[in-house]
């Protein structure tokens, strides 16, 4: 008799409920027992697994890998796939290994390098991969400086935290005073430089900002699954221009991204972005971790997230061609449950969420939630 598979997902993307269904409908129909924790009680993910917790507040990252360990050993973690705190995790992996849990990671040598983005050009330039002009920024001058030279090339500038995920601090220069346009309709990623600058000369500490060309679209999002041995067994792009969304196995956007998942190493699931510059694609950002939209590689007949589940446990799945590509889609938002009761937020580590039967899962639909309505 096959046992059944005891995952583990902590802090991660509402989205990422998507993930949990996919490792229920493995096409092995092996029985997978999924914990989530987070540190909020209403997330959708508590709600999907069949245990959860709440997470302790306040823990270094020290204090958290010693957190995880307890999880692992109480709950008999089989697989546990790190959204925070991921590269003080991964340093402990013979730890977790001891407890019987294997970490669906990189190594921490390759976390390392994508943690800073500028660490992280440097890097992939090196090896071939075209990248933006970009310049770190630490100060209102030095902000300045970036873009005018920017716009003297003719490009519109844009900034964003040096490290970060998920667009977080995103911005878009402008030259236009601030004024009631900025105030009307939804909140614009747009900021006038004089404000930026303003607020950067008056704050009491630095920022670590990289200052880059606004970068167009299509936007591709390359999902590649790499085993231990660094060789690709998946790559399939997921394009986006404005609503529409597709996908691409097209060699201009696969092959930077493989170079860069082979080449650094990005064991199991990681997410490589791409823009245009221009004529030609360049690098946007790696993650090294499940993207939240990976679900929708299910449109081309492709369960990513059990196949990484399988390479984790020793089980190489070999190399995946998915069948099809699926047809054009958009996504849009859509009700998930949550647990019957709120809980307080504040909670003892030892005191676990109760139970509830996981949600019945149906096929795949083309309409999907979108990870901008799913916060964290």
């Amino acid at each position: 008799m096959i046992s059944r598979v005891r995952v583990w997902l902590n802090r991660t993307y509402a989205e990422n409920v998507f993930f949990m269904d996919q490792l229920r409908k493995n096409p092995s129909d092996r029985a997978v027992e999924i914990h989530a924790t987070h540190g909020d009680a209403d997330s959708p993910v508590l709600a999907a697994a069949d245990t959860a917790d709440l997470e302790p507040e306040g823990l270094s990252p020290a204090g958290y890998v010693e957190y995880a360990l307890d999880q692992c050993q109480r709950r008999g973690i089989d697989v546990f796939v790190p959204r925070l705190h991921q590269s003080a995790i991964v340093a402990h992996r013979a730890e977790f290994a001891a407890v019987g849990t294997a970490l669906l990671a990189p190594p921490p040598e390759a976390v390392a390098v994508f943690e800073d983005k500028v660490i992280a050009y440097e890097a992939v330039q090196a090896i071939g991969v075209p990248v933006p002009p970009w310049f770190r920024v630490r100060s209102a001058d030095e902000l300045v400086a970036a873009v005018e030279e920017l716009e003297a090339a003719g490009h519109k500038a844009c900034f964003k935290p040096a490290s970060g995920a998920g667009g977080v601090g995103f911005r878009v220069i402008t030259r236009a005073p601030f004024s009631l346009v900025h105030l009307n309709g939804f909140p614009s990623p747009y900021v006038p430089l004089d404000v930026v600058v303003e607020a950067l000369r008056q704050a009491d500490e630095a920022v670590d900002w990289l200052v880059m060309p606004r970068l167009e679209q299509p936007e591709v999002s390359v999902d590649c699954l790499t085993g231990p041995d660094n060789r690709i067994r998946l790559a399939v792009g997921r394009t986006k221009n404005g609503r529409r969304r597709g996908f691409t196995l097209h060699e201009q956007w696969l092959e930077p991204a493989r170079l860069i998942a082979e080449g650094f190493g990005l064991h199991y699931l990681s997410n490589i972005q791409f823009r245009m510059f221009g004529d030609r694609p360049v690098l946007m950002d790696v993650n090294t971790r499940p993207a939240g939209g990976l679900h929708q590689l299910s449109l081309c007949g492709v369960n990513a997230p059990w196949a990484a589940v399988q390479l984790a446990l020793g089980e190489d799945p070999g190399e995946m061609v998915p069948p099809f590509l699926g047809q054009d889609y958009t996504v849009v938002s859509g009700p998930r449950p949550l647990r019957a009761v709120s809980l307080p937020q504040q909670r003892e580590a030892s005191e676990p969420l109760p139970a509830v039967p996981a949600p019945v899962v149906t096929e795949p639909v083309v309409v999907e939630a979108a990870a901008s309505v799913l916060p964290l």
